[in-house]
């Protein structure tokens, strides 16, 4: 059995707020990087795009076949010194990004940013948040993806303003410079220790549903597919949405303006989930992310004549999926199979959110932005469809 740590009322809000501005700042030197650096890498190594964009995608290939481990390594040693050492390792692959001269060194400091994305971003998270307060770490996941919301918002601006005042690189070495400046500390002095507990033999097998009933074997798998659909829109859009946008002919300073909707949308979700849904099972969160992300990406596909509102939609269903991602498995499965499940829902997501920016930037260069956005709506609709056919199984 997992142990649960026992926390002051007063500690509560100071451990999920350090947690949260972790969040932002490993959210933003990583997966929301490339969304910035990629053209100007492409222009100064003389890449095309696709490879540039790539480094995010082993990024997240690489956070994706560790992350049951790392699931494990919470489960059994909590989440503390696995986030500190996610940190760590971030600012190394982060200062090795700075120092790449050729496409090897670049890959080789992605796979090591993947490793630390693996043990820092919301499923470390999450699962250090269930392993600190366990049942009850539904409204701490909630808070959580308060702070996470920003990460663009925050990120975005002023990753944009190292690198137009001091190139690519040097952007690089500063995120490294916050992780350990900023982040570590927040996780070593933030967190409390936790005991070592022995890993369970699901924990060790990673069979996470083999005394389940039949039909509650069905949760698991159709999670895993909603989870890949809904990783593969977020990557694509927090990729290629300025380039999707520029190619629709708005032009560069409107792009980023309407990308910076994401965060507050994001944010405002989240708060009325946190309001309204908290009475609600984690399922209809769930079924309302999946809806607004699709209504979203309808809107521009059919190229609507106020891009914001369609942004605005899709912020606010990404915004709440944090919190179905988080909150879900912790219902259907459990406190103690928590960190594990949340390591092996991770991995297909991951690997195919690895996959979808380079593919859909060949898709841009070759068919243009329509049948992108297509293909995002039609994987927007078939997450609906799974979520409400969740409903009915998890029942």
């Amino acid at each position: 059995m997992t142990a649960e740590v026992v926390i002051a009322p007063s500690r509560r809000f100071g451990i999920i707020s350090a947690l949260g501005i972790v969040e932002i700042l490993a959210w933003g030197s990583s997966y929301y990087l490339s969304a910035i650096i990629a053209k100007e890498v492409a222009a100064e190594m003389t890449w095309p795009i696709a490879w540039a964009v790539g480094g995010m995608a082993v990024g997240s290939l690489i956070s994706g076949l560790v992350a049951p481990k790392v699931g494990r390594l919470i489960a059994a040693r909590g989440g503390r010194k696995t986030v500190a050492g996610g940190s760590l390792v971030l600012a190394a692959g982060l200062a090795l990004l700075g120092i790449s001269v050729d496409l090897v060194s670049f890959f080789a400091a992605w796979i090591i940013i993947g490793l630390g994305m693996s043990a820092t971003l919301y499923n470390a998270a999450f699962s250090t948040l269930g392993r600190i307060f366990g049942d009850k770490a539904r409204p701490a996941i909630s808070t959580l993806t308060l702070f996470g919301g920003f990460a663009s918002t925050v990120c975005w601006p002023l990753t944009t303003l190292l690198m137009e005042s001091y190139g690519w690189r040097s952007a690089c070495f500063a995120y490294a410079v916050i992780h350990l400046a900023i982040s570590l500390p927040l996780i070593l002095f933030g967190l409390p220790a936790e005991d070592h507990q022995p890993e369970s033999a699901k924990a060790s097998s990673g069979d996470v549903t083999s005394d389940a009933p039949p039909v509650h074997r069905l949760v698991f798998p159709i999670l895993a597919v909603i989870s890949i659909g809904c990783d593969v829109i977020s990557s694509v859009i927090s990729v290629h949405l300025i380039t999707l946008m520029t190619e629709r002919g708005y032009s560069l300073a409107f792009a980023v303006s309407m990308g910076m909707l994401l965060g507050p949308a994001q944010v405002g979700a989240r708060i009325i989930e946190m309001t309204v849904g908290r009475k609600l099972h984690p399922i209809w969160t769930l079924i309302a992310s999946v809806a607004l992300t699709s209504t979203g990406m309808v809107l521009l596909l059919v190229d609507f004549p106020l891009p914001g509102v369609a942004l605005v939609l899709y912020g606010a269903g990404n915004g709440i999926w944090s919190i179905a991602r988080g909150t879900l498995p912790l219902a259907l499965f459990g406190k103690d199979r928590y960190p594990v499940v949340m390591g092996k829902l991770a991995r297909p997501g991951l690997i195919a959110q690895a996959a979808a920016p380079t593919i859909t930037a060949m898709i841009l260069s070759g068919a243009g932005v329509v049948p992108t956005l297509t293909m995002l709506v039609i994987i927007g609709l078939v997450n609906v469809s799974l979520a409400v056919g969740l409903r009915r199984v998890s029942r």
